[in-house]
């Protein structure tokens, strides 16, 4: 099996996105797609993410990274089969393979959610360098388990930064600080957002008294070392009731 089988056996169509959709990503980088989860779906994915996270408490989210002022949980893959939408859904998986040319694995699954109080990050891209226009690399999906809002630190991004052959280390005094051209992610629960993962983003602060809940399936390019090493971690129960599609997307 080659990438576009892949793709195709998973619906992925060369119809999946409009032209309307591919020019979007294109030109700012970043690309709503509203109702991808239903309010069921959501419910209970945020069932489950609470569940993980009293199970793992202090180790919640080792996997790849913890944050402070977030939850966080990794490896998402094998602890529901409740997470297999996000790295099969035909409509996400099209806008992936559009950033990505058609070249693509899931490169790690997770969880993020910013408490109350927390959730700032400083803009950045997540690459560790500069790359010219069309020569991506990376690129993730947002997917909102909460409504992104003004004030509960929804993600924001720079549009067309991805186009710039620059990073925001290198150019921002405070990457921190607003930017004046940023713009907010606000959305319903149950929207998947496609981000090309050089355009500049972070996460803003969540000044409510809830959490703010997403979460990130991200991809890379196949020639790419994976955020977490998804053939290390495969678990048998998972592999086996995999597709062979589904397999080649995680590259197990």
């Amino acid at each position: 099996m080659n990438t576009q089988e892949a793709l195709r056996a998973l619906g992925v169509r060369d119809d999946t996105l409009t032209e309307e959709e591919r020019a979007a990503l294109d030109r700012d980088g970043f690309l709503p797609l509203p109702g991808i989860l239903t309010a069921e779906q959501v419910a209970r994915i945020n069932t489950r993410i609470d569940q993980l996270l009293a199970e793992e408490g202090e180790n919640a989210g080792k996997e790849v990274h913890q944050e402070a002022g977030t939850d966080r949980l990794s490896d998402l893959i094998n602890k529901d089969p409740v997470f297999e939408v996000c790295f099969t859904h035909q409509r996400v998986l099209a806008g992936i393979a559009h950033v990505l040319r058609g070249d693509l694995k899931l490169s790690s699954l997770n969880s993020r959610a910013a408490l109350p109080g927390q959730g700032l990050q400083a803009l950045h891209a997540d690459w560790g360098g500069a790359v010219a226009p069309g020569d991506y690399q990376v690129c993730n999906s947002i997917w909102l388990l909460d409504d992104f809002t003004p004030d509960n630190g929804a993600t924001r991004v720079v549009p067309g930064t991805h186009r710039s052959g620059k990073v925001a280390r290198d150019e921002l005094a405070d990457p921190a600080a607003p930017h004046p051209d940023e713009v907010k992610l606000l959305a319903s629960a149950g929207t998947v957002v496609i981000f090309n993962s050089h355009v500049w983003h972070g996460g803003t602060l969540n000044t409510t008294a809830s959490r703010r809940r997403a979460l990130h399936s991200y991809f890379c390019r196949r020639d790419q070392k994976q955020q977490l090493d998804q053939r290390k971690y495969i678990r048998p129960g998972t592999y086996e009731r995999l597709s062979e599609a589904a397999r080649y997307i995680l590259d197990v």
